[in-house]
């Protein structure tokens, strides 16, 4: 009786299927973080981190800055960039290297951009100031000296 029970129970559970998971639209950096630090304003050092992508949907550069002082300007900074066409976000190395920085610096406060926040050139070096980065046509007046309100 009950291994009739059991093999009722077992081809019952062959039947049924897990549902499946939707993968994630875009991968969140917020996984390099965790739990690690709150949030709020804890105090200097703080640490900036912002993503830079060819459009608002792939991060190709990520730039890490720690301001040790209230003087507005980073005293150290630190940029990594992904390899070809892959998103930085879900680069699991390169999230290791910026957390070995934020061990290194130990800032007491985070604060990262939500977003995507322009073209990974910068203005000055890669293309002329002033003008829209000829390699990115989707943040044409959309951020730098070029940008239209």
């Amino acid at each position: 009786m009950l291994s009739d029970i059991l093999g009722r129970l077992q081809r019952y559970h062959s039947l049924v299927r897990k549902k499946k998971r939707f993968p994630r639209s875009r991968p969140h950096a917020q996984s390099w973080l965790g739990d690690k630090f709150r949030t709020g304003f804890r105090g200097y050092p703080i640490a900036t981190v912002a993503f830079y992508g060819p459009n608002d949907q792939l991060a190709t550069k990520v730039v890490v800055s720690i301001v040790l002082t209230e003087n507005n300007q980073p005293d150290l900074l630190e940029r990594w960039f992904s390899e070809g066409d892959a998103d930085i976000r879900s680069d699991s190395a390169v999230g290791e290297q910026v957390l070995a920085f934020f061990k290194t610096h130990a800032p007491r406060s985070v604060v990262m951009a939500d977003r995507i926040i322009g073209c990974p050139h910068e203005e000055g070096e890669d293309f002329p100031m002033g003008e829209a980065c000829p390699f990115c046509p989707f943040w044409k007046g959309k951020q730098g000296s070029n940008r239209r309100e």
